[in-house]
């Protein structure tokens, strides 16, 4: 790999081999960051590249990804999912110009399938063929499709409240299912005892740097689909603090090779009901664990385990954090469907519902470009859509009672 330099510690400096096992820091424990040549990319890669290339997946950013040529890849079409302009919405916000990021056209319906890709693709450079995750959901059903597609074993890890529309993927593709009754720490923690014990390629976010790059993908895929005219904010929904922090990776590695001449300011959303990263950033202390209360299960981790890169990402560009009650969650789901046509599940709308909020406090302007990234499909949870949306009319066959009941909508 001529384009990677080596991996580095983001808290000591320490430099590592690009080995494709390789996990945290040797010496400190740290989370570790693929470190580039741009020089070397500069020349390989252009606007007019992007132009001439007929891959519309994440692979059309092969020359930023961490990975071998010719490394098999999963065979499920990933990324290049649409970015729409919804007009009522943006009406409805107050703002110039919103567009929507919907990820969940995913493969496994998330963004997740982003950084799966990667992981799986660096089991095969290790000469694995076993892989393993915990997960509050979709990390978990993106790894079980994923490697079913390419004939891998999957081991997964989920808290017992996991939605069942989740579960029910990671079965259907048949993986290695292990509900663990307690919090998404200690499947966490569980996992990661497992991994050690049976050797198991790691595909946790926060603790295999190669995943992070598979995530800058969808901030790669925005640049290109706004014609290189960078937003002034973008806006995540933050669990372990890993998608944002790929986002603002994305961003980086396009302007440090001269594809965009500016950035944007990432705005991360946190449930009101789990936030210590939103906590950490605005009171500028350490993390402080906190309990995962909120129906938005994806963003729901108590204990994030890559506060440095994702706080780092929203700090240097100038961005900001902000909670969200899980009323304005659901309240956010109802608006994106209906003024957008786009189901998101409660962590998806998340960042809807932060916008808003920022709007109605005006940090962000009405003349603000604005790009909202819909992290997964809301037919993921379907009781918190009909919590959203409320139950459907309920009539007999009867051609009186439709009228009176129209009558009554009217």
């Amino acid at each position: 790999m001529h384009h990677v330099k080596y991996l580095e510690c983001v808290r000591c400096g320490h430099q590592h081999l690009p080995l494709p096992n390789a996990c945290t820091c040797q010496v400190c424990s740290g989370i570790l960051e693929v470190k580039y040549d741009y020089g070397y990319i500069s020349k390989q890669v252009n606007r007019e590249y992007f132009k001439q290339s007929n891959d519309y997946t994440m692979w059309r950013y092969l020359p930023y990804l961490p990975v071998l040529p010719g490394s098999l890849r999963p065979p499920l079409r990933i990324g290049w999912t649409p970015l729409y302009r919804p007009q009522f919405l943006a009406a409805s916000l107050g703002l110039e110009e919103i567009f929507i990021k919907d990820d969940g056209q995913n493969p496994t319906a998330s963004l997740k399938d982003r950084a799966t890709a990667i992981a799986l693709l660096k089991a095969v450079e290790a000469g694995q063929n076993t892989i393993a995750c915990s997960s509050t959901g979709n990390a978990a059903s993106s790894l079980a499709g994923n490697a079913a597609s390419m004939g891998m074993k999957s081991y997964i890890f989920v808290p017992g409240r996991a939605p069942q529309g989740k579960i029910a993927q990671l079965l259907i593709f048949g993986a290695h299912v292990i509900s663990v009754q307690g919090s998404y720490q200690e499947a966490f923690e569980l996992s990661a005892k497992a991994i050690a014990r049976w050797g198991w390629y790691n595909r946790n976010a926060a603790i295999n740097p190669y995943l992070v790059e598979g995530k800058k993908t969808v901030t790669m895929e925005i640049c290109e689909q706004l014609d290189w005219q960078v937003p002034d904010w973008v806006v995540f929904s933050v669990g372990d603090g890993c998608t944002i922090a790929g986002a603002w990776k994305g961003f980086l590695d396009f302007y440090q090779t001269g594809l965009i001449d500016r950035l944007p300011k990432m705005l991360g959303v946190q449930a009101a009901g789990c936030c210590p990263l939103s906590q950490a950033f605005h009171t500028g202390g350490e993390l402080v664990p906190m309990a995962e209360d909120t129906l938005a299960d994806s963003i729901a981790v108590g204990v994030p385990r890559n506060p440095d890169k994702a706080l780092r990402a929203v700090r240097d560009s100038g961005g900001t954090m902000v909670n969200v009650t899980d009323a304005e969650i659901l309240a956010a789901m109802r608006l994106l469907g209906r003024t957008s046509g786009v189901f998101a599940e409660p962590a998806g709308s998340a960042a809807l519902a932060g916008l808003k909020k920022m709007v109605e406090q005006g940090q962000i302007k009405g003349q603000d470009r604005v790009v909202v990234c819909v992290t997964g499909n809301g037919l993921k949870d379907v009781q918190s859509g009909i919590k959203a949306a409320g139950e459907p009319y309920r009539i007999e066959p009867d051609l009186e009672q439709l009228i009176k009941l129209l009558e009554k909508i009217d």
